[in-house]
């Protein structure tokens, strides 16, 4: 008997009691379901944890215009030139040019500045940047959206929020976006409200970096370029490579980006790490602290990573182990339906084999019908597994994060659990005997 003339009596056989099809393969959709919606939950949580980390700045690495350091002269370490201008937007393109390792990259002017409103004004910072600025710092938004990229080409006077210059310039619980305020007396309107994690983010406003430069006084070069780096571990590296890069672009030292004594830089590169742990101190400190960063870098990526890795497996493993009972009874449920089968079509099995059947046969015919029990199953809780993630989301705001990997696994286990506990009672039934089976009422 050919294989399709098998699903086509399997699909008869099957169809003569809808409800109770159903009912059987509704363990096996709730299993399918809810092991992709418990490994969605896992990866979610992961993906929020380490985009909760890398918004913390653990991966971003900070070039600065100009260099300076309390206390260096004690230790004959250069104390630089001051505010420099020879930061220019070419140099960040040459730094995603030839260092590797980079995820995003934001050239950026400030300036602090009097904001205006009808009847309201605020002093604050202005920061020009790049959209490429909201995505390595994770930015959710209140309302509106951050700038675009032909808004920053062109120079457009527009602006993105933080909540706390939102509500100086409109007032409390007002949408800003659409609304308009000056800078210095020129006219900016307001696209977005970011609600950044990050503290300060909340007393800025964030433009393209163009129409800072031009509001400033038509300046060209750049005052920072903030690099994120694809690995947290990686931003000692970087920020070693962007060094002696830009020594040699500046023209610093032997001109071949090693360092020179006597000779300081007219910029300077820290990583968010030195940032925090040299803020503030003398040079006498600063040199210590800074000269044990690259391993420090690394081990706390490293153990950051591990522990954030080992956690999330064994969360989404211990999630899946529990949802996987589903896909068990699911599976039981088929057995049990498949053996009452046999039983009410004993007669049928009986007339197959005085007509030439053979044992073989009517294995096959029942394996298929298992099979098919468990594809179709399958299939609906890989659209209900979706639903429910979708749900979740929408709903009740957890992130959930459905994989390929998740989908393969949980039908492939579905179809896996369908023939293993359909085997047996199309094994009982291929060893019927055919006299006994006629007999049978």
């Amino acid at each position: 008997m050919h294989y399709s003339t098998c699903f086509r009596i399997a699909f008869k056989a099957l169809g003569r009691h809808k409800l109770r099809t159903f009912l059987t393969m509704l363990g096996m959709i709730i299993g399918v379901g809810a092991v992709m919606t418990m490994v969605a939950l896992g990866n979610g949580a992961q993906a929020s944890v380490e985009s909760d980390v890398k918004s913390a700045g653990t991966n971003l690495v900070y070039v600065t215009a100009g260099n300076y350091t309390r206390g260096g002269d004690e230790l004959k370490v250069a104390a630089g030139l001051g505010a420099a201008r020879t930061l220019v937007k070419e140099d960040a393109a040459e730094i995603v040019r030839k260092v590797t390792g980079i995820k995003f990259i934001a050239p950026g002017v400030s300036d602090r500045a009097p904001m205006e409103t009808p009847g309201k004004r605020y002093f604050g910072r202005v920061i020009g940047t790049v959209p490429q600025f909201a995505l390595m710092h994770s930015w959710r938004y209140r309302a509106g959206a951050m700038f675009t990229e032909s808004q920053l080409t062109g120079g457009a006077a527009v602006a993105v929020l933080g909540t706390v210059v939102s509500e100086q310039l409109f007032g409390p619980g007002v949408d800003p976006v659409g609304k308009t305020f000056t800078v210095r007396g020129k006219p900016f309107t307001v696209v977005g409200l970011t609600e950044s994690r990050i503290e300060d983010h909340a007393e800025c406003i964030f433009a393209p970096y163009t129409a800072v430069q031009q509001s400033a006084g038509g300046i060209g070069h750049l005052q920072t370029i903030t690099v994120a780096a694809e690995e947290a571990g990686d931003t000692a590296r970087i920020a070693g490579e962007i060094t002696r890069l830009l020594r040699v672009r500046h023209h610093i030292g032997n001109g071949d980006g090693s360092e020179s004594i006597g000779v300081p830089d007219d910029f300077m590169v820290r990583t968010e790490a030195a940032k925090a742990l040299s803020q503030g101190l003398y040079t006498s400190a600063a040199v210590f602290v800074l000269a044990n960063l690259p391993q420090l870098d690394q081990i706390t990526a490293e153990e950051m990573s591990g522990t954030l890795q080992q956690t999330s497996n064994t969360l989404t493993a211990l999630l899946a182990s529990i949802a996987a009972i589903s896909l068990i009874v699911g599976g039981i449920g088929i057995m049990n339906i498949m053996l009452v089968s046999v039983t009410e079509r004993t007669r049928e099995i009986g007339v197959r084999m005085a007509i030439g059947a053979r044992g073989r046969d009517v294995l096959r015919q029942f394996l298929i019908e298992a099979f098919t029990l468990s594809v179709v199953g399958g299939l609906i809780g890989v659209a209900f597994g979706f639903a429910a993630s979708s749900a979740l989301t929408r709903l009740l705001e957890w992130q959930t994060k459905m994989s390929l990997s998740a989908v393969l696994m949980a039908f492939g286990t579905a179809l896996a659990v369908g023939v293993f506990f359909g085997f047996y009672p199309a094994k009982k039934a291929s060893q019927l005997d055919p006299i006994d089976a006629l007999r049978f009422e």
